[in-house]
C-alpha cells in the first residue's frame, strides 16, 4: 500500500510540476524587435560606436562571436569572401572578450578593408544577456528600418543569411 501511495504521490507531483508555466519571460529581443542600444569600444580603443552611428535604410547584421571559436573564424571568412554579397548591409561585429583578442581578429582577418564592417568590444556584455545567447557565432539580421527579421546561433551559411534579408 505504502508503494502505491508513494508511486501515486511521485505521479501527482509529477504532473503538477509539468503542467506549470515556464516563469521566464521572453528574451528582450522579442519584447523589443528593434536594433539594441549598442555602446561598443571601437577598435580606436577611444570612441564607441552606438545605434545612432548605423547608417539609416540600411539592413544590420550584428554578429557577436569569440575570437578563438572556429566557427567564429568560417563565418567571418565567409562573410569576407562574399563581401561583395553585403554591400548594401551593415555588419556589426561584437565580442565580450578582451580588447587584445578582439584587434588580433581584426587584423587577422584585415577587416579595415570592408567598409560596410564595423567591430567593437561590448564591455559590458550587455549583447548576450538581451538575446539569450547560448552558441556562438551568433546573428541577428535586421530590415533598413532596424526591425528584427531573423536571429541565429551557430554558424549560418551565407546564402540564408542572405536569402533572409531578401524576404
Amino acid at each position: 500500500m505504502k508503494k502505491l501511495f508513494s508511486l501515486l504521490a511521485i505521479l501527482i507531483i509529477g504532473l503538477s510540476a509539468r503542467s506549470q508555466k515556464d516563469s521566464l519571460p521572453a528574451p528582450p529581443y522579442l519584447r523589443f524587435p528593434t536594433v539594441p542600444p549598442l555602446k561598443l569600444l571601437a577598435i580606436d580603443s577611444v570612441t564607441y560606436f552606438t545605434k545612432d552611428n548605423l547608417k539609416k535604410n540600411r539592413p544590420v547584421l550584428i554578429m557577436i562571436f569569440n575570437p578563438g571559436c572556429e566557427h567564429c573564424q568560417h563565418e567571418t571568412k565567409a562573410i569576407t569572401e562574399n563581401i561583395d554579397k553585403f554591400k548594401k548591409i551593415q555588419i556589426v561585429m561584437t565580442t565580450p572578450e578582451p580588447f587584445g583578442k578582439m584587434k588580433d581578429f581584426y587584423k587577422e582577418y584585415k577587416l579595415k578593408d570592408f567598409p560596410n564592417i564595423t567591430m567593437g568590444r561590448d564591455e559590458h556584455f550587455t549583447l548576450p544577456s538581451f538575446y539569450y545567447i547560448h552558441n556562438l557565432p551568433f546573428l541577428a539580421l535586421y530590415d533598413k528600418k532596424q526591425k528584427l527579421i531573423s536571429v541565429h546561433e551557430g554558424s549560418f551559411p551565407i546564402e540564408k543569411i542572405l536569402k533572409e534579408f531578401n524576404k
